[in-house]
Order: C-alpha cells, then structure tokens, then sequence
C-alpha cells in the first residue's frame, strides 16, 4: 500500500512539473514578441550579425541574459542587450530562456573555401600553437553542454560567431570562465577565426 502511494505520489509531481514546464514556455512565447525584430519569430535571426537562439541551452540563455543586466560593469556589455535586459525579471528570463530552448535549432552551410581549414582546427586544433580542438568543449555536432553552460553552436550565423571570437580576442568580452576562450582565441589568426565560423555555420547538432 504505501509503494502504491508512493507511485501515485511521484507520478502526481511529475504531471505537475511537466505543466509548470509547459506553462512556462507558453509564457515565454509571449513575451518573446519583442525579442523577434533581431532573433526572429522562431528564434532563427534573419540577420547574420544576430544569434539564432532556438535550440539554445536554456542555462546558457539565462546566463548571457544576467550577463548583460551587468551592463558596462560587467564582462558582457552590450548596450541594446543592456537596456532590453534591465526591463526583464528573474521570472522573464526564466520564461525566456526555456521558451528558446524548447525550440528546434536551424541549419546552415560552410563556404567551400574554409570547409578544410575550418573542419582541421574545430575538429584538431592546432597542437604548434597550443589551440585546442572546439569540439573538446562544444562538441562534435556542435551541440555544447547544457550543465556547463557551454553553448549549442551547430548551424549558428558565421558573421555572428566571427564578432565574438574578435571580442574574445579584444578582451571586449570575458564572459569565459578561467579565460578559456581567449587564451585558445589569442593564439588563432583571422583566416582560422572566420574558417572555424564558417565550418560551425555548417554543422547540424
């Protein structure tokens, strides 16, 4: 009797969690409406310079969200971000960030002429310059990791991916734990950092 209980119990939490789940996607849809001028209805922006989000892992959504709340102060500015961030809750990023990621990602293509280059170091590195492989971190596909708040970057805009690396290399960005991004960034020429944006472009997660 009390393992029955215990089942309806547990069952009960489950159906509880998944509609809070879904009702804090719905709310997210909602509120997504002034999100889409730059990132697109479905969260597939129709400008390259402005990440696609759909697909996005939620935690990292939520923590680049918190990231530019910090504004000028912090190691993410990014002044539209900043003021469209100031106006969000705890609640709108969470709704925010869970919307996006319940979404499908997109795909898109490498140019032929960074396909070897790009696929070379995203895959190896390079062992000379101490650049470690992309996907020891993002993965083979791509796909990140969602624990560590490793980004998702199959099928994301190469144009996007080459001014954040630049920012990671500038330091106008350093929003990477221990630095990891710059110190592989810094030690990568501008015809790898477009190739390996333009091979992730390419990769489907």
């Amino acid at each position: 009797m009390n393992k029955l209980l215990l089942y309806i119990k547990i069952t009960f939490l489950m159906v509880l969690s998944v509609s809070i789940e879904a009702s804090d996607i719905e709310r997210g849809k909602e509120k997504s409406v002034a999100c889409a001028a730059c990132h697109g209805q479905q969260g597939v922006s129709p400008s390259p310079i402005w990440p696609n989000l759909a697909g996005q892992h939620e935690s990292y959504l939520s923590k680049q969200l918190y990231e530019f709340k910090k504004g000028p102060s912090g190691n993410r500015n990014n002044s539209i971000m900043y003021g469209i961030s100031l106006t969000l809750s705890d609640e709108d990023i969470s709704d925010l960030s869970k919307y996006y990621a319940s979404l499908d990602g997109t795909t898109g293509t490498t140019d032929d002429e960074y396909l070897e280059l790009g696929q070379n170091i995203y895959r190896g590195g390079n062992m000379e310059y101490k650049i470690q492989a992309c996907m020891a971190c993002h993965g083979p596909t791509g796909q990140g990791n969602a624990p560590a708040k490793i980004p998702s970057l199959g099928g994301q805009h190469a144009d996007y991916l080459y001014s954040q690396l630049k920012n990671f290399q500038s330091n106008k960005r350093s929003n990477d734990p221990n630095k990891m991004m710059r110190n592989i960034v810094h030690r990568m020429t501008d015809e790898e950092l477009k190739a390996v944006s333009q091979y992730i472009q390419g990769l489907y997660c």
